[in-house]
C-alpha cells in the first residue's frame, strides 16, 4: 500500500532529475563610468562624537565651550578603494582631514576642536579625490 503512494512521487522526482537545468546568462561586466567617483556620494551628519561609527549628539546648532571637539560623521558610497577629504570651513579659515576609503559604502568621520574665536556659522564637505564634492552640512557654533 505504501508504494502505491511513493511511486507517482519517484516517478516525478526521476523525471525533474532528466530535464536539463536552464543555462544561466552570464551578467554584463559593470561599465567603468559606474565606477567613475562621478557616481561616488557622501551622507554627512554633524554632532558632538561617534560612538559604535554613528554619530551622538546631531545638530544644526551647537553651544559649547571652547576646546570642545565636533565631528563630522560621513557615510561614503560609491567611491571604494579612494581617498575623500573632509574640509571645514568659515569663510577664508579651512581645516582639512584626508581619510582613506578602503571600501563602498564605509563610514568614517573626522573632528575639528573648535576655540575661542571660532564660533560663527561653518561648512563641512566631503571631496573626492579628484576634488568633486560628494556631500555638504552646514552648522553653527557659539563659544561659551
Amino acid at each position: 500500500m505504501r508504494t502505491c503512494f511513493f511511486l507517482p512521487f519517484l516517478a516525478s522526482a526521476a523525471l525533474f532529475a532528466q530535464t536539463p537545468a536552464p543555462k544561466a546568462e552570464p551578467k554584463p561586466a559593470p561599465k567603468a563610468e559606474a565606477k567613475a567617483e562621478s557616481q561616488a556620494s557622501a551622507e554627512i551628519k554633524v554632532g558632538t562624537g561617534v560612538e559604535k561609527m554613528e554619530i551622538q549628539g546631531e545638530s544644526a546648532s551647537f553651544k559649547v565651550p571652547a576646546g570642545t571637539k565636533i565631528y563630522a560623521w560621513t557615510k561614503v558610497t560609491g567611491a571604494g578603494d579612494s581617498t575623500v577629504t573632509v574640509v571645514f570651513s568659515k569663510g577664508e579659515r579651512t581645516s582639512k582631514q584626508e581619510l582613506k576609503v578602503p571600501h563602498s559604502p564605509y563610514r568614517t568621520n573626522a573632528y575639528r576642536t573648535f576655540r575661542a574665536g571660532d564660533g560663527g556659522d561653518w561648512t563641512v564637505k566631503v571631496l573626492s579625490a579628484d576634488g568633486a564634492e560628494l556631500g555638504t552640512a552646514a552648522f553653527t557654533v557659539e563659544i561659551e
